[in-house]
């Protein structure tokens, strides 16, 4: 048996080292355009921070290691230009010697990956404007700041890269401006959690610009002036363009593969496309989301190297073992912050029409007692008939990653907010409370749905009228340092001694600093016959990050306009 693998990063070479295990006889041939196989793509940016000092230390492995370890022919630096479903052939250009010739093969793997986003604004072909894929790109990047002395650096797209290379930029001394299109930062999470980040971000003095687009650029000597859609100009020495991937489709598209509605190779449960004898894997196709049931692409190298595992299991065994999608669990770090992300965000579920709930937590990342403990925030959104799990997102400074992954491990198997509630973790003074973050995460919504607890949330004080109260139940210190507009200060310990202040009659809209304080209120109220209480999910703490943040939308607003 022969197998032709096109693409030789993630997926492919994933693929390409199983079938080896699997098939010792068979005949294995991988094609890569670039110079590199196996190389750690999600430590590119870490490279050019100077974080990761080593070069060598971004490949997993050389194509001459791969060849003698797995007997696999692999052949870098080049390009394959079409396929012929019908004769079961490909036809490739090797870039070192300008020949093109034909190969055949029995069984196809397709891994072309995904491509960078880059559009046609005006003088996006300057010198000094970069996209990151890959090791040609950052060996490109990295030269241009060391040999130009890069003091000034405008990063387009807050996404996971974005972000990632913003901070490490910022690391070498470079002033930065991160532009985004959008109204928050990392598309995948919700506004809440995501302003959190924001003022982490500020707090490094970094500008970032939100609801604000890019329409041209212009040379200027040694600079580039960066023009904004709302009318503002930036100075700069250099731009990385991070709007985001596309799947590379092309040759699949021209073999006459079904492609899906979000523009990636279709595949099947067993990563097989419309073609029996193709199978693809990785950034360039698409699949079921396992909770939207909505077909997507995921562009992550976890998928894709289980998506390999898969794969070659298939391609030798005639398609015994199932694809089940991906969740897109994923972690960036941002600065000193950790954000990671599982499912789908509250906002998606929304627009997917899924009926959902939503609450929101702050726990010490470990025991109080044990020095060191730093906060984490938990949002989780569940389904309101049985608890399922739909999505959990995290911002925190330390443990964010273990939470993350038993929370990504419920949602994908279908858990819920009960099974969270007695998840048993390792506990010493260390690592964690008693009662853990994602067991704090359970207990609220466990209550939600039990309706021991009515929350509302840091965008609905439309609901607070006049009329209705506003109770603040943080002590007066903090209440005099800040708070929602509106409010009264019953501290929580002298609540009982003092409801009868509040009218038994009038609605009672609740917050505090995280919104344990204001739990404890919502139940002792509720318990002396005050009918119409609710707790502000996630407390002052997160009215306050999205109000922030709006305003700070506002004022670049404001600003574009005195342009």
């Amino acid at each position: 048996m022969k197998y032709i693998i096109i693409g030789a990063v993630a997926g492919g070479a994933s693929t390409a080292a199983r079938l080896r295990r699997l098939d010792e006889k068979a005949e294995i041939v991988i094609f890569e355009k670039g110079e590199y196989m196996s190389y750690a793509n999600c430590g590119l940016p870490y490279y050019i921070g100077e974080v990761i000092k080593d070069r060598n230390a971004l490949f997993v492995t050389s194509a001459t290691s791969f060849k003698l370890r797995f007997n696999v022919d692999v052949r870098t630096l080049t390009e394959v230009l079409s396929i012929d479903p019908t004769a079961k052939t490909i036809t490739a250009f090797d870039q070192r010697t300008g020949k093109q010739y034909s190969e055949t093969y029995d069984k196809l793997v397709l891994s072309p990956g995904a491509e960078p986003i880059r559009p046609p604004l005006d003088g996006i072909q300057n010198e000094g404007i970069f996209t990151l894929r890959n090791v040609a790109d950052t060996d490109y990047i990295k030269k241009y700041v060391s040999e130009k002395k890069i003091k000034k650096a405008v990063v387009i797209g807050a996404g996971f890269i974005g972000l990632e290379m913003a901070e490490n930029l910022h690391e070498l001394g470079i002033e930065i401006s991160v532009i985004e299109m959008g109204n928050q930062i990392l598309a995948p999470l919700d506004f809440p959690m995501a302003a959190l980040v924001q003022r982490h971000i500020r707090s490094k003095g970094v500008n970032l610009l939100l609801e604000s687009s890019v329409v041209g650029f212009k040379k200027m000597g040694d600079q580039l002036k960066v023009k904004l859609k709302n009318g503002q100009e930036l100075i700069t020495e250099m731009v990385l363009m991070s709007i985001g991937v596309k799947p590379d489709t092309k040759l699949a598209k021209n073999a006459g593969l079904k492609i899906g509605p979000s523009n990636g190779i279709w595949v099947n449960a067993y990563l097989q496309t419309s073609n029996p004898f193709i199978y693809a894997l990785g950034d360039a196709i698409e699949f079921l989301n396992p909770i939207t049931k909505q077909s997507m692409p995921t562009y992550l190298a976890g998928p894709a190297n289980k998506q390999g595992r898969i794969c070659a299991n298939n391609l030798v065994n005639d398609n015994t073992q199932k694809y089940h999608g991906a969740i897109n669990t994923a972690i960036v770090k941002v600065f000193d912050m950790t954000v990671a992300t599982a499912g789908t965000a509250s906002k998606h579920l929304t627009r997917s029409g899924i009926e959902h709930l939503v609450s929101t937590n702050h726990s010490g990342s470990h025991a109080g007692y044990y020095p060191g403990a730093k906060q984490m925030s938990i949002q989780i959104a569940f389904s309101p008939k049985d608890g399922r799990l739909l999505s959990a997102q995290i911002a925190g400074f330390e443990g964010v990653d273990k939470r993350m992954d038993i929370l990504s491990l419920l949602i994908k198997g279908e858990g819920s907010v009960y099974d969270l509630t007695e998840f048993e973790h390792a506990y010493a003074p260390p690592y964690s409370s008693a009662k853990d973050p994602v067991n704090m995460a359970g207990f609220v919504a466990e209550n939600i749905l039990t309706e021991k607890l009515s929350v509302f949330y840091w965008n609905e004080f439309d609901k607070v009228s006049a009329e209705d109260i506003l109770l603040d139940v943080r002590t007066e210190k903090e209440f005099q340092t800040g708070f929602i507009p509106g409010a009264i200060n019953i501290p929580i310990d002298d609540l009982r001694s003092r409801m009868h202040e509040l009218d038994k009659n009038k609605k009672i809209f609740i917050y505090c600093q995280a919104g344990l304080r204001g739990y404890l209120g919502h139940r002792i109220l509720k318990q002396n016959d005050y009918k119409k209480v609710q707790n502000l999910s996630g407390g002052y703490q997160i009215w306050e990050a999205c109000e922030s943040e709006l305003t700070e939308i506002k004022k670049s607003t404001a600003i574009a306009q005195l342009v």
